[in-house]
């Protein structure tokens, strides 16, 4: 081994040698070039690898894959010409997935899509008969909820509320009130026969409670 190495030139002697084949051709002489070894680079290929090795770690390859705030786009929820898919309640929300689009919901918007859960109603109160009802209907607790809100902000679930600006009347405020005919001849006083009527007519249009009240928070109405 001894003889091996002895015949093996180091780094420097090679860096010599082509430097003195370049200045052999010229007035000029190299520098002396002092004497590396193999191992006077093991300390900087072990530094380049170290700090190779944690800039991969540090950096998502997929990173770029994330859509940014500009790329994200607010759509018509209620256009229905839109290749758009329905979720959560039915007729509540839609959300447009063409070219990766989102629907980005705020604000109002937002809050409508958070109901509180509502309170178990008191045995033979108008609310208590919306719950069988609906349950009737098959529609869950959560609709409940929703129908709860709705109606307390139409009209606190009073059978007498009249609003005299529009003609509005009743629980579900139809309008007009005479509506409310087609489900009894007592729909002015009985809180029962406006609701049945308040329920259809949802399910009709909106398919939901949920959905109505999404449109009420966006509209103003229902």
């Amino acid at each position: 081994m001894g003889r091996h190495e002895a015949l093996q030139p180091s780094l420097s002697q090679k860096v010599g040698n082509f430097a003195d084949l370049a200045f052999d051709k010229t007035p000029l002489t190299r520098p002396q070039l002092p004497k590396l070894k193999k191992h006077f680079f093991r300390p900087l290929w072990g530094f380049l690898f170290s700090v190779s090795f944690i800039l991969v770690t540090i950096v998502d390859p997929y990173s770029g894959t994330i859509a940014s705030a500009s790329t994200m786009s607010s759509f018509d929820t209620f256009n229905e010409q839109d290749p758009t898919q329905t979720y959560g309640y039915a007729s509540t929300q839609k959300i447009l997935f063409t070219r990766g689009g989102f629907n980005i919901v705020t604000g109002s918007d937002a809050a409508a899509m958070f109901v509180e859960s509502a309170t178990a109603p008191s045995p033979g109160t108008a609310k208590a008969f919306a719950l069988s009802l609906l349950t009737e209907l098959k529609f869950g607790e959560d609709q409940y909820s929703c129908l709860v809100k709705l109606w307390t902000r139409e009209s606190n679930w009073n059978s007498s509320a009249a609003n005299k600006s529009s003609g509005a009347y009743g629980i579900p405020q139809a309008l007009p009130g005479s509506k409310m005919s087609t489900e009894g001849a007592d729909w002015l006083t009985n809180p029962e026969t406006q609701i049945r009527w308040g329920v259809k007519y949802i399910k009709a249009r909106f398919g939901a409670p949920c959905g109505a009240l999404a449109h009420s928070d966006k509209f103003g109405w229902y």
